[in-house]
């Protein structure tokens, strides 16, 4: 037995003047029509057609409203004379039209689909571009919330409401240059060039008005500039050329201690000008950027594979986000990391995975971090405090003692003073690897200064 069968066809982006000469004898020849909407400047020409206008006004949501129109019509068809039913739907079929697209996906009826004039073409032709030459992307104002993504152009599309306007806005940067496209190709067409942080204030917009976004650089289009960049300088550069994965490690070192000192300047300050801090940490996105394409030389992996990589691992680092695992508070949430990623290496102890080449103070501070909970070896507060404060007096008392010359007694109780005194900065929330780098910045600027004021005794 023939499955039924709906033919589809549109009723193009306005007027009358656009619905092609198929689709009106399509209409016209049919047994049994329907319209998706009457709402459409072109549908008074088919004003004997029963359109889905009343299911709007029931429905629960769009999806729901999507799906029973699907379903009728597949009834419909399968009770007509003739096994079909022409479905007609505004603009083009297969331009942002879900319920063709659930149609498509089932496999209880047959469906034909007749070209329609869209609201691409006469945007298109409206602002003289070449959707192909351009790289035109067409984009649902209401599929998601995320910011958009470049380069453009983009025109988007179900933008019916100054809500959905408002939305759109959300997405982009205050300062993003759009146009409103409004009711193109009729008598009262209106194209305005605005940006997205004006774009709620377009208080006529209807199911006839849509966004073009010209040029939208993101993240990713200037990653992809920059692998480009990266790609240049191996070709063309001698220096660049020479370089692998051993002899750039210090560069890399170096760019990540001068992106710190940028960022503890910035947060010092409270200026506000982050240009350095934009700068630095550009420096170190390049070596990495770099590393990978020595990598993608090799043929072993390249940026797309590092980034993909860290994505997918944070995710799975997040059960409490992006699965159903409830965490109570952030200790909680990072005694589960810790956990997880235990299992994923196979790690035997808290300790695997933590550089020894850490400075000192902050490997001691990371693997005292780690060991929290376990084993008794996490000190509450008093308890802390009472050893920092014993081991001052045992090591002021040792120094006194042994002032000709440290011994190996000396040497345990400076460490144990700096073990206390760590242990009690950590239970207290403090880093003294930041600490003392400030201290330390401090200090550089105060000998800076002794320096300027009395040049004749530096070095003394």
């Amino acid at each position: 037995m023939a499955r039924p069968t709906i033919h589809v066809v549109g009723l193009g982006p306005f007027g009358d003047d656009l619905v092609t000469d198929a689709a009106r004898r399509a209409i016209a020849d049919a047994p049994v029509v329907r319209l998706r909407t009457a709402r459409h400047p072109a549908a008074a020409a088919f004003a004997d057609v029963k359109s889905y206008d009343d299911l709007y006004e029931s429905a629960e949501s769009f999806d729901a409203l999507y799906a029973m129109i699907a379903d009728d019509l597949v009834a419909l068809a399968t009770q007509s004379t003739n096994g079909a039913v022409v479905y007609v739907v505004p603009g083009s079929p297969v331009v942002a039209e879900r319920t063709v697209e659930l149609l498509l996906e089932r496999d209880d009826v047959s469906v034909t689909i007749s070209p329609s004039v869209s609201v691409i073409d006469v945007a298109c032709a409206r602002l003289g571009r070449d959707l192909m030459s351009c790289g035109l992307r067409v984009v649902d104002a209401l599929e998601s919330t995320d910011p958009l993504r470049g380069p453009g152009p983009l025109l988007v599309l179900q933008t019916y409401s100054v809500e959905v306007l408002a939305l759109l806005a959300d997405r982009l940067a205050p300062a993003t240059p759009v146009a409103i496209l409004h009711h193109l190709g009729a008598p009262d067409e209106v194209v305005i060039e605005t940006t997205a942080s004006e774009l709620a204030s377009f208080e006529t917009a209807d199911h006839l008005t849509s966004v073009w976004v010209e040029s939208l650089r993101t993240a990713g289009v200037a990653i992809d500039d920059l692998v480009d960049l990266t790609r240049t300088l191996r070709r063309e550069c001698v220096w660049d050329q020479e370089q692998s994965h051993a002899s750039l490690v210090r560069h890399l070192l170096e760019e990540a201690y001068e992106a710190i000192d940028a960022i503890e300047r910035y947060v010092d300050s409270g200026s506000g000008d982050a240009s350095e801090v934009i700068e630095e940490l550009g420096d170190l996105l390049f070596q990495i950027a770099f590393h990978a394409e020595i990598g993608n030389e090799d043929g072993r992996f390249d940026l797309t594979d590092v980034a993909d990589g860290v994505r997918n691992k944070l995710v799975g680092r997040h059960p409490h986000v992006f699965a159903d695992v409830i965490v109570t508070d952030a200790d909680d949430a990072a005694r589960r990391w810790e956990d997880l990623k235990r299992v994923e290496k196979g790690r035997t102890s808290v300790t695997d995975g933590v550089p020894l080449d850490l400075p000192a103070l902050s490997l001691y501070a990371t693997l005292r971090r780690k060991s929290s909970g376990r084993e008794d070896v996490s000190a509450l507060s008093d308890d802390a405090r009472a050893r920092a404060t014993a081991a001052l007096a045992e090591t002021a008392g040792r120094a006194v003692a042994d002032r000709e010359g440290a011994t190996h007694a000396t040497d345990g109780c400076w460490a144990e003073l700096i073990m206390a005194v760590s242990d009690l900065a950590r239970v207290s929330g403090v880093d003294l690897e930041l600490v003392l780098r400030r201290r330390a910045v401090e200090l550089r600027e105060l000998i800076r200064s002794h320096e300027l004021e009395n040049p004749s005794n530096w070095g003394r």
